[in-house]
């Protein structure tokens, strides 16, 4: 007897003569095939805010947008409770840190997701959406309310983006065929008593978008006779129709319970891939070229060093570095592939690139001018980029995990440091980078233990690109004969221009503040060196016009002072 799968109803209702003016956001999904039904289950959510301004608007629909997109992405093998909290995490850095660019706003808004997954419902909650559950005549509230009375007005004490880092309640419940669970916000308090909520739904339990009307306007009518504000009420109702067989979701899942490959040599096959190479064999982490025996598609296989297979922390990162790789989107980034079968082993499998390495490109293309370094320059710089966006630190950017192909295009690979922002911002990154091992392009934050952020990918991408168009390193001192923050004093910067005259000055200086050895002085933003690499560059030999010349000062006054010299030449001659 095949076992059975998970089944859900849903309807939906607003009340809101302006929707785009509408404080809450709501959603739900639930995959139509089997695999990630039964992996990832069905996920509904709301959120709402308490400002009335855009940027308020924004994160309501970016968490309940995000939160969708991010927890069906992370890696099947992950526990409900680990998927969702590492989603939620991400979402409130994010969220927090945009915060500190916007005037008139903030996004910060109370959140509450319910997965429904086999025989459980997992139920995540910040702030002061409402969440119900209505099983027979029992109606009762499952989410707890988290706010604070100010001058007799209620305002959430806890929600996404309110804090640099998010305390989440938690609670699994079991599920019962039958059950449906409401999801509204506070602003229907005052309005409809618990016997109101179970009347309106049960009057035709069979249509849910129908009853979901039926709350939304008999809330609107109660709040008009009460003088209350009636234009900012949601109702979502999902209702269990057919429990899926039980499945195990324990903590050890989120570590994975598939076993790590064994050593694997060209030939060997596993879950319908044939490996045709062994690319990469380190004490952390094996890389293979492998070959879909079905598909004939040839990608990259990495998996765990066997001899890891018992650490739980290393294979918490390993799983992270591929939710972490398909969450970026770019096309600079290298691209996760989805496995198409099962997995019975402990891997992922990323895009294979008919490429070169940076290192190996620099060195076939010793005459390559500075137009196409500076091409490569800014592909690798938008790779790094899209990473600053997801609050994700590389940490390995050096140019043997820069590949080019015969294109000229650019793909960053390597995310065996990278380092998700956490609540405690990227505290933990440093020591991650350091115990997978520190390159020439560190910064130097890296060699003193220092604190890291996305100033210290800055500092990588602007040494890689200083070595692109020089063939040399940025100080003439080692990064690892630096002892304490006074060795910092000894790192001289050797202008880029003493080593290749054909780098622009604005450019020179733009290379010089993203390497300076103290992090706080770089750019605060990596687009400010950007924009240095998608400046016009000036031909050493051709002069400059008139507006440019006003844009170089030393050419300028050059300039002033040679028609100066001239005009005091004719007037002596013409005495």
């Amino acid at each position: 007897m095949a076992d059975a799968e998970l089944s859900l109803s849903y309807g939906q209702a607003f009340v809101a003569p302006d929707r785009k003016r509408h404080r809450s956001s709501m959603s739900l999904e639930i995959p139509l095939e089997r695999g990630p039904l039964a992996a990832k289950g069905g996920c509904a959510l709301i959120a709402d805010t308490t400002s009335k301004n855009a940027i308020a608007k924004q994160a309501g629909d970016l968490a309940v947008r995000g939160f969708l997109a991010d927890y069906f992405a992370t890696p099947d093998n992950w526990s409900v409770k680990y998927s969702a909290t590492r989603v939620l995490r991400a979402l409130n850095s994010w969220c927090y840190s945009q915060s500190r660019f916007v005037r008139g706003g903030s996004y910060v808004t109370s959140i509450s997701a319910v997965v429904f997954r086999g025989q459980s419902a997992h139920l995540f909650h910040a702030g002061d959406t409402v969440v119900f559950r209505l099983r027979g005549g029992e109606f009762e509230q499952i989410s707890r309310d988290h706010v604070t009375d100010l001058g007799g007005y209620r305002y959430p004490s806890r929600a996404l983006g309110m804090d640099v880092s998010l305390d989440i309640d938690y609670i699994e419940l079991p599920l019962k065929q039958g059950d449906i669970f409401l999801f509204t916000t506070q602003a229907v308090r005052g309005t409809l008593l618990p016997s109101d909520f179970v009347s309106l739904i049960r009057d035709d339990v069979s249509d849910l978008d129908a009853a979901s009307e039926r709350l939304a306007h008999a809330a609107a009518d109660r709040a008009d006779e009460r003088g209350y504000t009636a234009d900012q009420f949601c109702f979502q109702l999902v209702r269990i129709d057919r429990l899926a067989t039980a499945s195990d979701d324990t903590p050890g899942r989120v570590y994975g319970d598939l076993p790590v490959p064994r050593e694997l040599e060209p030939g060997d096959r596993i879950d319908g891939l044939e490996v045709m190479e062994v690319m990469s064999r380190s004490a952390r982490v094996r890389v293979y070229k492998v070959r879909d025996l079905k598909s004939r598609r040839v990608m990259v296989m990495k998996a765990p060093s066997p001899e890891l297979s018992l650490k739980n922390a290393y294979l918490e990162h390993f799983l992270l570095q591929q939710w972490v790789v398909d969450r970026v989107s770019s096309p600079f980034v290298v691209k996760v592939v989805e496995p198409s079968r099962p997995r019975d082993h402990l891997y992922y499998l990323l895009e294979h690139l008919e490429a070169q390495t940076l290192t190996e490109w620099a060195r076939m293309h010793p005459q390559a001018n500075l137009e196409q370094r500076l091409d490569i320059a800014r592909q690798l710089g938008k790779a790094v980029h899209a990473l600053n966006r997801r609050e994700v630190l590389h940490q390995l950017i050096h140019p043997d995990n820069v590949m080019i192909d015969r294109h000229g295009k650019v793909v960053l690979v390597d995310f065996g440091a990278c380092h998700l922002r956490e609540g405690d911002g990227h505290e933990s990154a440093g020591p991650l980078a350091r115990q997978v091992g520190l390159t020439e392009h560190s910064a130097p934050e890296y060699a003193l233990g220092a604190d890291v952020s996305r100033r210290s990918d800055q500092y990588g991408l602007a040494s890689v690109i200083y070595w692109l168009l020089t063939g040399m390193q940025p100080y003439a001192q080692s990064m690892e004969q630096l002892r304490t923050h006074t060795d910092l004093e000894l790192l001289e910067y050797q202008p880029a221009r003493m080593r290749n005259p054909q780098v622009p000055q604005i450019l020179d200086d733009a290379l010089r503040r993203a390497l300076d050895p103290q992090r706080t002085l770089r750019y605060r933003r990596l687009s400010e060196l950007l924009y240095a690499l998608r400046l016009p560059q000036q031909d050493p030999g051709k002069a400059l016009t008139p507006s440019e010349a006003i844009r170089e000062p030393a050419n300028f006054w050059q300039g002033v002072a040679g028609i100066l010299l001239l005009l005091l030449v004719l007037s002596w001659l013409l005495k």
